[in-house]
């Protein structure tokens, strides 16, 4: 398969998944004959998980973003293929109620407000730099849907990390790079707090962190530090 009709293929998968009952996923013929699907860092069952439901999405470009106040999420989601380029893993982080400071509405609010662009060819960063700078980040924490920034070009992530390094560490990491878009999603386990599922996406600028979005589930209890 060339690469564009991969892409195409996967694009056609990201538009079945979002607000899509799950018949229309099963009958795109992309998927492994062996595929998984992951749901908070567990092996769940596609039809009865997030992705069995029919949401209402209002944003797709980072996190898929449905706030539907009767059924609101925010997931960040890897798609993985192997040799035969089909689909071998759907990973995902499905936020809502009960999730580290979760709030939909905010979430899209804010998100709305953040300029993603291509970054120019030139002024790309390597996969090695992106993949380094989300890894330093995760070696602290951060603080879900609550916001650092004031829109200002001084605007800091300190606010939010934490003042010692006794932490236990985010483990069980899981990588999706775009450098066209000096971008990095890693999925993991954030042990610091009851072992929840986390995605952490990052966007640098110039070599530099600009916008860290993150999402935490703790197995559907409360999340508690």
């Amino acid at each position: 398969m060339a690469v564009l009709n991969i892409l195409a293929a996967l694009a056609a998968l990201a538009t079945a998944v979002v607000g899509s009952p799950w018949g229309r996923i099963a009958a795109l013929d992309i998927l492994d004959a062996n595929w998984v699907y992951q749901e908070n860092n567990a092996k769940a069952n596609a039809t009865k998980g997030v992705l069995g439901k029919a949401l209402k999405i209002d944003h797709r470009r980072t996190n898929l973003i449905s706030t539907d106040a009767a059924s609101p999420y925010v997931i960040g989601t890897q798609i993985h293929h192997g040799a035969n380029n089909k689909v071998t893993l759907i990973d995902s982080v499905a936020s809502t109620t009960n999730s580290w400071i979760f709030d939909a509405k905010k979430t899209l609010q804010y998100v709305l407000q953040e300029t993603w662009d291509p970054i120019p060819v030139g002024k790309q960063d390597k996969r090695e730099v992106i993949q380094a700078a989300g890894d330093a980040y995760l070696d602290m924490w951060l603080e879900g849907s609550a916001y650092t920034g004031k829109g200002k070009p001084d605007d800091s992530c300190k606010p939010g990390i934490p003042s010692n390094s006794h932490q236990a560490p985010n483990t069980h990491r899981r990588y999706v790079i775009d450098e066209s878009m000096g971008s990095v999603n890693i999925l993991c386990v954030w042990e610091h707090m009851m072992m929840a599922a986390d995605s952490h996406e990052f966007g640098l600028e110039g070599g530099k962190l600009r916008y860290v979005h993150t999402l935490t589930v703790c197995g559907g209890q409360p999340c508690k530090l």
